[in-house]
């Protein structure tokens, strides 16, 4: 090797040194980020479908799970000029109104010249919610007044919401304000909360209140007794142990998690005091670790903090009493021609759940098995919720054995092709086992109730049967198939019997066009 070459390569060995020196160090590249590159908030998930020239803010660490790939995946780069109320605004990123808290004013008016956290909203005037989030925040768990949270359920029969529900003290959560701040005083004022985070029809708005508790405090007061150096969401919970509103905070989270940038799926704090249930499964698979609160001892400070809107403020809630006129197409399809009335969100989001439970998500067609097409009956029966529920179920389809027992006896009797009834007993199946049952399924059947909502994770060309009792007369589950772009049939009845001739007709006629 000639010695020209030998310089080339030692200059190469020295310049990578410095570069990985200066890219390893967590607090270097948050002072990069947030000092240097203040209208660049994006970073760029690890995708394929990635923008050329993007990369992350923060670490990459072997503790947070990767995201997976996903077809239906479109980038989630703030774009200023997405109109207000159309589909992207409504389920992607409508959060184009950047408000900055922390740096801008204080720092002015402190002559701040470095350290010290940082704090700003995405706010979306089609949502009327705003995605949060923060440098240098401190949780102080005695100051958030609730129950312990994560409790087995038959330990806590009978305790009331309110007491699950939190409540926070000034400066539950703080802020560093940098060394030369003085006296504490509040992050945001009430003008901020109803501009920015309104209480709407929500009685007791647990994030809005999170926000109002947080205050300023200079550096020298900033002590932490644990530090929590990856992204993490912190999440309220209302209606924990229902599915349909348990998947409004799954997406929520989702939401803030790309609106974010974050590179890898994030880490959950519950910030509310409700004990385990089933449905955290799916929790722990979406994201990359699960705490409750008041499960820290002591202070507990983040490096970044991501306060996730609440489920009633998502697209799924708010389609119940607006008109979001949004159909389902495929990402590819949007990629090449945008379409304000078109969505591939949900498909995303139901993707990342398969994903998480480590199934594939590569198929865009579902071929007909070899095994024969599987109906999907997604049932109803008792069970105890929560600790204020009795394990009685309403029934929305009073002779729903009966119509099990009939669809059973057609399909054995079925000779075009083979049909294979599934009996979705969700209540006692594991998340995993139900999200299974529902990518396998060609046709989902079931009378209107929250398990429906895994309609969200059902491939493409699954066909919906729902079957509606006169006294639940709801949305719900046509809005989201229409929101995923799947062929949807109701059988609207009287009362909540049905005869079971006519739900056999109707699948007769909708397993034909599957070519049986």
């Amino acid at each position: 090797m000639n010695r020209k070459k030998l310089k080339i390569l030692l200059s190469l060995f020295a310049f990578n040194s410095i570069y990985l020196y200066f890219f390893s160090s967590s607090d270097h590249h948050l002072f990069i980020h947030h000092k240097l590159l203040p209208g660049n908030h994006k970073a760029s998930p690890a995708n394929p479908k990635t923008p050329p020239g993007k990369h992350p803010h923060f670490p990459i660490t072997p503790r947070a799970k990767p995201w997976p790939i996903l077809p239906s995946y479109l980038p989630w780069s703030l774009n200023p000029t997405v109109a207000l109320r159309s589909c992207e605004g409504y389920f992607g990123n409508g959060f184009t109104r950047r408000i900055g808290l922390r740096r801008s004013s204080v720092e002015r008016e402190s002559g701040i010249s470095g350290g010290g956290g940082w704090f700003r909203c995405w706010h979306s005037g089609t949502l009327q919610s705003s995605v949060c989030e923060g440098g240098r925040v401190r949780m102080t768990p005695e100051r958030i007044q609730m129950s312990i949270g994560g409790e087995r359920l038959e330990n806590v029969i009978g305790r009331k919401e309110e007491e699950e529900l939190p409540e926070f003290e000034a400066g539950a959560f703080e802020v560093d304000a940098g060394e030369r701040f003085g006296d504490q005083r509040k992050l945001v004022d009430e003008e901020f909360l109803n501009r920015f985070v309104p209480q709407g029809a929500i009685s007791r708005h647990t994030m809005r209140g999170l926000l109002d508790s947080i205050r300023l405090v200079g550096s020298s007061e900033f002590k932490c007794d644990q530090w929590i150096e990856e992204p993490t969401l912190l999440v309220t919970r209302f209606e924990y142990a229902n599915l349909f509103h348990t998947f409004t905070d799954w997406y929520s989270a989702y939401v803030a998690s790309r609106v974010t940038g974050l590179p890898n799926r994030p880490h959950l704090v519950f910030i509310d005091g409700h004990c385990r249930a089933p449905l955290e499964e799916t929790w722990k698979a979406l994201f990359s670790s699960l705490k409750y609160a008041k499960n820290f001892s002591g202070s507990v400070c983040f490096r970044h903090a991501v306060l996730v809107p609440l489920g009633y403020e998502t697209a799924l809630f708010k389609g119940l009493s607006e008109n979001i006129n949004c159909h389902g197409a495929f990402a590819h399809d949007l990629w090449q021609n945008p379409d304000d009335l078109k969505t591939a969100r949900l498909s995303e989001f139901g993707e990342m759940i398969r994903a998480a439970f480590g199934f594939p998500v590569g198929r865009h067609r579902v071929l007909k098995p070899a095994s024969g097409h599987n109906i999907l009956f997604v049932r109803r029966e008792d069970y105890v919720a929560h600790p204020r529920h009795g394990g009685k179920v309403e029934s929305r389809l009073s002779n729903e054995q009966e119509v099990f027992d009939s669809l059973k006896n057609w399909a054995s009797n079925y000779l075009e092709c083979k049909i294979n009834l599934v009996d979705g007993l969700f209540a006692h199946m594991p998340m995993k086992e139900q999200v299974r049952a529902i990518q396998d399924a060609s046709v989902i059947i079931g009378a209107h109730g929250a398990g429906l909502t895994h309609i969200i994770s059902a491939r493409p060309k699954t066909v919906i049967l729902e079957i509606i009792s006169s006294l639940y007369r709801r949305p719900h589950f046509a809005l989201i198939s229409q929101w995923k772009g799947l062929e949807y049939h109701a059988i609207n009845l009287d009362g909540s019997y049905a005869d079971p001739r006519v739900v056999i007709d109707q699948l007769n006629s909708i397993v034909k066009s599957l070519g049986c």
